[in-house]
């Protein structure tokens, strides 16, 4: 165990958010890292491509960081792992369909080959120093997904991963009952279990409903089928090949996603496409529209997805016509709904049959996340003594407790962490009294980091524009050479002549008096300039604009 005796577990992402899921297990000297998404910017964070764990306590203990452990290949699961091993290069451990898109994301961060990456599967064990660590299946809307097992000198952690219990599954990776029952008897001490459904009555639904309800609707359709999903949802693609199989339909790929999912998929031998099925989309305008299924990205509204720019006319040689059908075989993610609204009204207004909304209301989507029953079968089967609950927002998390104690797990025994939390476990007493230091970093292009200021700045900018007052000032003197030239971006005022003039007066009295008090310094020039004009401007708009003084020595 570590310096004071203690094994404990981290919540490092994941919590009272969706997205950037990161936990790790420290015991002894030894750290264990449990995956590394990421998540995608709200309207608020502009310019901003992806938010990452903020991983400072890991980079502070980096000698002790042992591995990365990935459950699964979502984004919220594997999206920060270049950005990770760049500052913290250790062991992957991941399944093999997991692997194939760490792999393309390192390819595209050049980062491949400075990589260690290590197939598991459920019967596999690692050693890290006291830990043993062993897995078990469970079944989700991507495939591979493992649970992990971390057997301590305190007791034995289980981490989930994402699951649900579908007894009919497309692609028939069951979850693994028998192995969760065993690990339950041999005695679970602390159990972290995903809370995305919690809300949820009943049981999920089976993938199995989607797949009978795709090939009814194929059967009926007379023109193009296009079809948009999550490119990680294997089995969901798979339910696409069988029922273009059925109507003799041809498949095209749009989107780099859903094209490089589906060839790591096709690679490794999680996908069954039919030979010469599939066409290259320049050939879509050659065979007859009923002859073709279009399997498509951007079900959630992303803007730059490629159903986004079939709705609006703008995917070079491909073409929405009346009466083609669009499926958007994916729920809305909460914050999606609007985007995905706009697209639908656009897919109307091009004459198309378009079928969408939850899974319950469309039968085109089933979660792969587990409702109550499911979770509360779960934590039968494992029958922990202390519970955590994870991967959701607060009251999601809280209804997970409820469930928790519904099925015998003692009050008192449940921790609701926040990102940043500490359970510690001495004498197999589990405590949460202490945190790290988390976060949120930002990628924007090349720059990964926190851009707290740089956000504030486009914020302001975005809301009240933005004014440049350049000053032409002797490089002799320090004296102005002429009147000030005021530039404005995004500022309206029906009386902007008149401000303007009240300016420039401002400035030319402020740079006199800065003169004559001898106080030459072009900063101090420069901070009186912008103190007093955001404050007239103020004043008088009500407005707070960005200002930019700029001196020039002539």
């Amino acid at each position: 165990m570590n310096r004071n005796g203690i094994v404990s577990v981290f919540a490092l992402g994941g919590l009272h958010e969706v997205g950037k899921n990161m936990y790790a297990i420290e015991c002894g000297e030894d750290i264990v890292v449990i995956d590394c998404g990421n998540k995608f910017p709200d309207e608020s964070l502009l310019g901003i491509d992806l938010i990452i764990p903020d991983i400072f306590y890991l980079i502070e203990n980096k000698d002790r960081v042992r591995a990365l452990i990935v459950t699964h290949g979502h984004e919220d699961h594997i999206g920060g792992i270049p950005y990770f091993l760049k500052k913290i290069n250790v062991p992957v451990y991941a399944t093999r369909f997991t692997l194939g898109l760490i792999e393309i994301k390192l390819k595209e961060h050049r980062f491949l080959r400075e990589s260690e990456l290590h197939e598991i599967h459920s019967e596999s064990e690692i050693q890290i120093g006291d830990m043993s660590i062993s897995f078990f299946k469970v079944n989700h809307s991507i495939p591979d997904c493992l649970g992990i097992v971390f057997s301590t000198p305190e007791g034995n952690i289980v981490h989930t991963g994402d699951f649900k219990f579908d007894l009919t599954p497309a692609n028939n990776e069951r979850s693994d009952l028998h192995r969760m029952a065993e690990i339950g008897n041999r005695g679970v001490l602390l159990l972290l279990s995903e809370s995305t459904n919690a809300e949820r009555k009943g049981f999920t639904p089976s993938e199995q409903m989607v797949g009978d309800n795709l090939e009814s609707i194929f059967m009926k359709c007379k023109q193009k089928v296009i079809v948009s999903t999550f490119a990680s949802n294997v089995s969901r693609i798979q339910q696409v090949i069988h029922a273009s199989k059925k109507t003799r339909r041809k498949l095209a790929l749009l989107g780099r996603s859903m094209v490089n999912v589906v060839g790591v998929a096709m690679e490794r031998g999680y996908l069954d496409v039919p030979k010469g099925m599939l066409i290259d989309a320049r050939d879509i305008h050659d065979l007859p529209p009923e002859m073709v299924t279009i399997l498509c990205t951007g079900s959630q509204g992303e803007a730059m997805a490629a159903l986004s720019r079939l709705s609006t006319g703008n995917f070079r040689g491909v073409d929405i016509y009346p009466e083609d059908t669009v499926i958007l075989a994916a729920g809305p993610i909460p914050g999606n709904e609007k985007n995905v609204s706009t697209i639908v009204d656009n897919l109307y207004k091009l004459g198309a049959h378009v079928i969408y909304g939850s899974g319950s209301s469309s039968g085109m989507h089933v979660s792969g996340h587990g409702y109550q029953e499911d979770l509360k079968l779960m934590i039968t089967l494992m029958k922990p003594k202390y519970f955590v609950p994870i991967h959701g927002e607060y009251r999601m998390l809280y209804h997970h407790q409820l469930l928790a104690e519904s099925v015998g797990v003692e009050p008192g025994n449940t921790f609701i962490l926040k990102n940043g939390d500490v359970v510690d476990i001495q004498n197999s007493v589990a405590r949460s009294t202490r945190t790290v230091p988390v976060g949120s970093t930002y990628v924007d292009g090349i720059d990964v980091g926190n851009m707290e200021f740089v956000l504030r700045d486009r914020k302001q900018i975005a809301e009240d524009g933005m004014l440049m007052i350049i000053l032409p000032m002797s490089r002799e003197n320090a004296k102005m050479l002429a009147e000030p030239e005021i530039i404005s971006r995004g500022f309206v005022d029906n009386n902007f002549s008149e401000l303007r003039k009240r300016m420039i007066r401002i400035i030319q009295e402020t740079v006199d008096e800065l003169h004559a008090a001898d106080r030459y310094s072009w900063n101090v020039k420069k901070k009186q300039v912008k103190r007093l004009i955001s404050q007239y401007i103020k004043e008088r708009t009500k407005k707070e604009p960005m200002i930019v003084p700029i001196l020039i020595e002539i």
